[in-house]
């Protein structure tokens, strides 16, 4: 089962010459659904601008399954998400929204930042408490086959 984030439309502009959305507008489309997520969890641009924390990505693996053209609508779904103190590793899944076919994944390893520093930090007990919150109540429906990045987190 997923969890619906957004839904973005294939520019024009964000095709290549092969007739089919050029591979950083994937990245575009998934980090705008990733948003929806940051947003939730307080850690998001305006969590930036105020409190001075964020994550920044450090590592992904993302999967091209089939190809999207200019005009094709797709959602952008959370299949996993898991943290430790410091990191968050989630998977997301781009899918054709009239058509449903799986276009991609992406799965990310990120890092929480205090920006006044510059540096990792912990998550505080209650930014914590409210993804945990958010995992327990949704395991259920995550996929955790294929994880690349899971042993990154350090439980």
């Amino acid at each position: 089962m997923k969890i619906y984030l957004s839904t973005g439309k294939v520019k024009k502009e964000w095709t290549d010459y092969n007739g089919h959305m050029n591979l950083a507008f994937y990245i575009h489309l998934f980090d705008t659904g990733w948003e929806v997520m940051l947003n939730k969890f307080d850690m998001g641009e305006q969590a930036a601008k105020t409190e001075k924390k964020t994550t920044f990505a450090v590592e992904s693996h993302t999967t091209y399954d089939k190809e999207v053209k200019e005009g094709d609508e797709v959602d952008i779904n959370l299949l996993f998400l898991d943290i430790d103190n410091k990191r968050l590793v989630y998977k997301l899944e781009m899918t054709h929204k009239n058509e449903k076919y799986r276009a991609a994944t992406t799965e990310v390893c990120s890092l929480y930042v205090d920006l006044s520093k510059r540096k990792v930090a912990e998550f505080e007990p209650l930014k914590k408490q409210k993804i945990n919150d958010f995992i327990q109540e949704n395991k259920i429906n995550f996929e955790e086959k294929d994880l690349k990045l899971l042993s990154k987190l350090k439980k």
